[in-house]
């Protein structure tokens, strides 16, 4: 093989790749590329694999990625079924399970940073490392278009998406509203939202996307939240990445998840709002390569996961431990007097 041949291959390689399987009758779509440690990567609400984009690719450098879209996103089936944050782990399970891979680390952005975290929990003897991405389900506060997304009135009005010319017009007063908003997080995070709503029109996406974010908002805010149960992490390395502009959960959500997860680390880029790894992906790929050679794979140990359990059940602390309770209302605090 000569010497281009083999660098054409070498790309190729590094190259993600959109291949499917179908996994309890229903086709799921999945982009790999890369080899070595294999990482997982999961997408948040409305959006697919392709988000990944900017880092995947490098990644594949020294790394297996795989990259899946969700059940009802992407070129993943769109059936009526369970989308719930429970069920989305249970479909990473099987996935992995098919394609023969045994550990990942898992990084979860946003949505798919509250399936990165139910997925650790119900299956922590697969999980090596968790990364954090602007994660949703850290605690009840979310951006209120998400929450008025989530009642009736939102579901009519994903609807007027299907209306010829609204999304164009949308792109339109998005081009127009860009540079007033400029470097805010809500001029960061535009392109991508309307990039999302572009995916929204088709009948089974809108309502995938709806079922979903019931599952995990309502009018009061994010329903399921993991302050309860992330001192579970304790024997797993947990990295936080966020934009301190993001415009959809906020950075404070950042220090709590720090606070309440013991051990884990923190990087906030100061200049992105809830994409990090579209805003600034040499950083973000940076981040993930320090922490993944600086920490030793978690090891599963059923009695260890029995001790943190029983040492959860006795306490009447939100997050087990009365240390990890002060920190997280000492980070709300912090947050609350940085807003004043």
């Amino acid at each position: 093989m000569s010497e281009n041949t083999t660098h054409l291959h070498a790309v190729r390689e590094l190259e993600p790749r959109l291949e499917f399987r179908t996994i309890h009758g229903y086709r799921r779509a999945y982009r790999i590329c890369g080899s070595g440690p294999v990482l997982l990567l999961i997408h948040g609400i409305g959006d697919n694999s392709s988000t990944w984009g900017p880092v995947q690719a490098e990644l594949a450098r020294h790394y297996t990625v795989v990259a899946p879209d969700l059940l009802g996103h992407g070129k993943s089936d769109k059936p009526r079924a369970d989308y719930s944050v429970a069920a989305y782990a249970n479909g990473m399970r099987d996935l992995l399970g098919v394609l023969d891979i045994d550990r990942v680390t898992v990084i979860g952005h946003s949505l798919g940073g509250g399936v990165a975290m139910q997925f650790v929990y119900q299956f922590p003897q697969f999980v090596e490392r968790l990364i954090l991405v602007g994660a949703g389900g850290v605690t009840h506060d979310v951006n209120i278009a998400l929450r008025a997304a989530s009642l009736p009135i939102g579901a009519g009005m994903l609807t007027m998406l299907r209306v010829p010319g609204v999304v164009p017009a949308l792109h339109a007063v998005g081009a127009l509203a860009g540079p007033l908003l400029g470097h805010t997080g809500l001029g960061r995070d535009l392109p991508d939202t309307l990039r999302i709503l572009s995916d929204l029109p088709e009948p089974r996406a809108s309502s995938a996307f709806t079922r979903t974010l019931r599952a995990v908002v309502d009018w009061r805010g994010q329903v399921v939240t993991m302050l309860d149960r992330c001192y579970l992490t304790e024997s797993i390395p947990v990295q936080l990445i966020w934009g301190r502009q993001d415009s959809v959960i906020p950075v404070s959500h950042a220090r709590m998840a720090h606070a309440a997860m013991p051990g884990s680390r923190l990087e906030i880029f100061s200049r992105s709002g809830h994409f990090p790894f579209h805003d600034d992906p040499a950083r973000f790929i940076a981040v993930v390569r320090s922490f993944i050679e600086e920490t030793e794979p978690s090891v599963y140990d059923q009695q260890q996961l029995r001790q943190l359990l029983r040492a959860g059940a006795d306490s009447d602390d939100l997050t087990g431990s009365a240390a990890t309770r002060a920190a997280v209302l000492d980070a709300l605090d912090h947050e609350q007097r940085s807003a004043t």
